[in-house]
């Protein structure tokens, strides 16, 4: 019965197979990858809250990007709360990254984008979004994950780079925001008021407008 029905239906698949994208109607397509932040290992493993992936306005910006034509990648990187560089580079190299690729990092997650791409001389990437960027000012990671020398050649591997900061963010943030604005002068900055680390509970939204606009100007 089962081959019977195979055979049946063959003609409807066929007719399916036909409405298929053609390849060359992706091809040269942009993509984006966007690399969250640090959690706690509390809210790590609670039930209560998302996945790292899947937090603040993540997925909504994933679903902006995707209904643009851009193909968006939301990595949820193994064991976050003590982040390893290369665990997070083995994830992020899943990915196919070249000259119309978008990086958007949020926290932890952009430091960790400046760091590949720092270590990445020839890695060559359309834009990097760095939303409250943290590069561990103080050296507190215990595995060095952000320990790097930062230099103004990034900005050869990027053809733009954009920095979003707010007013109320901490201390580290803060400080790892003016090491970047002070090494890298073409950064383009975007000052928010208000928006603290750029989470749910000090945006009091989880939709983000404001960076989709500045990821498709």
């Amino acid at each position: 019965m089962l081959v019977f029905l195979l055979c049946y239906y063959t003609p409807y698949f066929s007719q399916v197979e036909t409405l298929k994208p053609r390849r060359d109607s992706i091809t040269g397509m942009k993509n984006a990858v966007i690399v969250h932040g640090r959690p706690t290992k509390e809210i790590y493993y609670s039930d209560e809250y998302p996945s790292s992936s899947n937090f603040a306005w993540i997925p909504w910006l994933q679903k902006q990007l995707i209904i643009n034509d851009i193909k968006t990648d939301t990595p949820e990187m193994p064991l976050a709360f003590e982040p390893n560089y290369d665990v997070w580079k083995k994830e992020l190299e899943r990915f196919d990254i070249g000259q119309d690729t978008i990086l958007v990092g949020h926290s932890a997650g952009g430091g960790f984008l400046l760091k590949w791409l720092a270590q990445n001389a020839d890695a060559r990437v359309q834009k990097l979004i760095l939303v409250a960027p943290s590069i561990d000012p103080y050296n507190k990671s215990t595995t060095g994950f952000c320990r790097f020398e930062l230099s103004d050649e990034v900005a050869n591997q990027v053809q733009e780079i954009h920095l979003l900061v707010s007013d109320e963010d901490s201390e580290g943030v803060m400080k790892s925001i003016k090491i970047i604005r002070e090494t890298i002068p073409t950064v383009r900055v975007h000052e928010f008021k208000g928006y603290g680390h750029f989470i749910p509970a000090h945006m009091g939204k989880s939709a983000f407008p404001e960076l989709v606009k500045i990821i498709l100007n």
